[in-house]
């Protein structure tokens, strides 16, 4: 006779835990990282930063998390923060542009909403045909979609930031900027939040921190040789796509022993000659990394003897 299993009912313990480690998942995976400890690392960051900053993020990355949900996309992939990241890069902008505000707070929950659509919109054009075949991921593009959406709907209840003067030499400010162009990835001027989120990247995994130093120093060296404006290479503002685009090509979506790397070059530099255009654009974020991202991939999928994961 066969038995019937009963069902398992999880407790209300196992479902808070559940939910904390998405949540830290969601916020690891704005470096493409599924792990709880480095995603707390980075919180920690947020909250060095700010608390009001780190509360909005979470509840940015909470909303997209739950859109995700709504939008039935794969539990598996929810519960890796597949669906977070987006709505918690939306809550830092939030946060960049209008401070801690009550609006802030309105559109780190609106927009994280918003990212599951959004998120929806771009795999369903990804996986149509001819595009299918490239497997284009989505990276940041929904929270670049719906987070210049939410600039410009805000444009006047903006805060007024001016840039703090660095008085250091260049070789000073070189330096500073490797650190500060990790910190730029989650819209945040901090040498010390920047070491923070280098850290959880090295503990992540070694190829993690040193892909995210890679484009970072790369960027810094060329804008030094290049005469570009010493107060945003001191402030991080040149180098965020930079890593964004290093640490994903060189260990997180090719295979290979030194193909990886070379590309990640490549898209380093690459990122220099997008940005172009924008530079002179408001909301531009990570637009950026993200086409710089799709052209390279695409351009794989011609390549011999470069491959994908």
């Amino acid at each position: 006779m066969q038995l019937k299993q009963l069902p398992v009912h999880r407790s209300g313990r196992n479902v808070l835990y559940d939910a904390t480690v998405t949540l830290l998942r969601g916020i690891s995976q704005i470096f493409f990282q599924a792990k709880a400890i480095p995603g707390l690392l980075i919180l920690i960051a947020f909250v060095v930063a700010d608390w009001q900053m780190a509360l909005i993020v979470v509840l940015g990355c909470i909303s997209s998390t739950v859109a995700g949900v709504l939008m039935r996309f794969p539990a598996s992939k929810v519960r890796a923060g597949h669906h977070g990241f987006c709505g918690a890069l939306v809550g830092a902008a939030a946060f960049a542009a209008m401070d801690s505000g009550w609006l802030a707070f309105l559109v780190s929950v609106l927009g994280g909403l918003l990212c599951g659509p959004v998120t929806w919109l771009l795999v369903q054009a990804f996986n149509s045909p001819p595009l299918k075949a490239l497997q284009l991921p989505y990276l940041t593009g929904p929270f670049c979609v719906v987070a210049s959406l939410m600039y410009f709907a805000t444009s006047g209840n903006h805060v007024s930031q001016v840039p703090v003067v660095l008085d250091e030499s260049l070789t000073a400010l070189f330096f500073r900027s490797i650190v500060s162009n990790v910190s730029q990835v989650v819209l945040v001027d901090s040498v010390l939040v920047g070491l923070l989120i280098l850290l959880a990247l090295f503990l992540s995994h070694w190829k993690v921190g040193l892909a995210a130093l890679l484009g970072s120093t790369m960027l810094s060296v060329v804008a030094v040789t290049t005469g570009q404006d010493r107060l945003l290479l001191g402030h991080g503002m040149l180098g965020y796509s930079e890593v964004l685009v290093s640490i994903a090509l060189a260990a997180v979506f090719l295979k290979g022993t030194w193909q990886p790397w070379v590309m990640a070059v490549v898209g380093t530099l690459l990122v220099g000659v997008v940005r172009i255009p924008l530079q002179h654009l408001y909301g531009v974020y990570t637009w950026p990394f993200v086409i710089t991202t799709w052209v390279l991939l695409a351009a794989v999928h011609f390549l011999p003897g470069i491959k994908r994961r």
